[in-house]
């Protein structure tokens, strides 16, 4: 064999060689007109921008979705809540022949000092929410005593009845240590409630002279108010319809206005009201609303501000005008209304825009009006 045949290394391609197979000529031309290099590069700056830009416009038009459907979900659950109260309220009167009151009266003391007592509604209806044993624990001789032993007391075991839509989650929340107009509270904690009874066309406060007792709560017993010894009431006693009526509503417990006037000592912070068992007939604030104010009433003006009231509000006396406004008013922070559950047990998502008139005619359980749920 020639020595030339025996080829050891590579052999060496020639330009034309390379050409052939390529189609490409040695002055860069393309003989073919086909491209056939493929050149490796990044994203340009621009390029770069460009798909951040579309990738945020995604996302602002996927997280209002997003959001809405857990305001969806948050509205359910609290749909739900409302129709467990209500049909506990159902079970009560099932038992005991009328619906609980939002305060039975008639524990009345003189040590330590000269105080009159009550039982609230939700003590009533601790057998009918799943609460029985705390119920069993309750001292019906003395009321103050579920207060005693501030995080261990009874009063801060209470049922978990917050919206979930609530900014103000925390509970239960201390009470201790507030001084409102110079009186000082003990040092208490209490679990708060987003949910109240239909007080009627005014649910607050019991001195006001205005009181009403048209709806399905309020006071009861001996020291009733307006007059002592009214009853509670029954399925029958409501005349205008049990789906015409309502029976249980949500309050919103956030008013950044009211509470730069708690700042200032004329009250506190809006989020206290709720205590779901409070003692006094003042616990009237805390479980009745009314058709007093509309729904989502909010202090429409801060302490800065209160020049513009009308009526006034330039002292603390004259502020208590808006306190009973506040406190009366149902609302959420769920858009645009509230949920409210009528006798009937339904629960109905009421606009904030329904007028006034028509929420104080669905208030009242024996007005003879014809308003029908909206």
């Amino acid at each position: 064999m020639a020595h030339h045949d025996l080829v050891t290394g590579p052999r060496k391609r020639t330009w034309s060689a390379v050409r052939s197979v390529s189609g490409l000529r040695r002055d860069g031309g393309d003989s073919r007109k086909v491209s056939a290099v493929n050149v490796d590069r990044g994203f340009t700056l621009v390029e770069l921008l460009v798909v951040i830009a579309i990738i945020g416009i995604l996302i602002s038009l996927l997280l209002p979705a997003v959001q809405a459907a857990r305001e969806t979900g948050r509205r359910i659950q609290c749909t739900n809540k409302l129709k467990q109260i209500s049909l506990a309220a159902h079970n009560y009167h099932d038992m005991a022949g009328r619906f609980p009151p939002a305060y039975l009266s008639g524990w009345n003391f003189t040590t330590p000092t000269a105080r009159k007592r009550g039982i609230s509604l939700y003590v009533h209806l601790l057998p009918f929410i799943e609460m029985g044993n705390l119920y069993d624990r309750w001292d019906f001789n003395d009321p103050d005593k579920a207060f005693d032993g501030d995080m261990d007391s009874l009063a801060a075991k209470g049922p978990d009845l917050l919206c979930p839509s609530e900014p103000e989650n925390e509970n239960p929340l201390d009470y201790g240590s507030k001084h409102i107009q110079g009186v000082v509270m003990p040092p208490r904690h209490i679990k708060v409630t987003s949910y109240c009874g239909n007080g009627g066309t005014r649910s607050y406060h019991p001195d006001s002279g205005f009181l009403k007792t048209d709806g399905i709560f309020f006071m009861a017993g001996p020291d009733s108010q307006p007059v002592p010894n009214q009853q509670p009431v029954r399925f029958a006693d409501v005349k205008d319809g049990t789906s015409n009526t309502l029976f249980f509503g949500e309050r919103s417990r956030w008013d950044p206005n009211y509470n730069t006037f708690a700042a200032e000592g004329w009250d506190w912070e809006f989020r206290f009201y709720g205590n779901w068992c409070g003692a006094s007939r003042l616990v009237l604030a805390h479980n009745t609303l009314s058709g007093y104010s509309p729904i989502n009433y909010r202090l429409p003006f801060s302490y800065d501000n209160r020049a513009t009231a009308n009526p006034p509000a330039n002292t603390a006396t004259d502020f208590k005008y808006y306190i009973d406004l506040r406190l009366c008013a149902y609302g959420s922070k769920h858009p645009g209304g509230a949920n409210i559950s009528l006798v009937d047990g339904s629960v109905r998502f009421f606009s904030e825009t329904i007028p006034l008139a028509a929420l104080r005619a669905l208030s009242t359980r024996a007005g003879g009006e014809t308003e029908a749920v909206p």
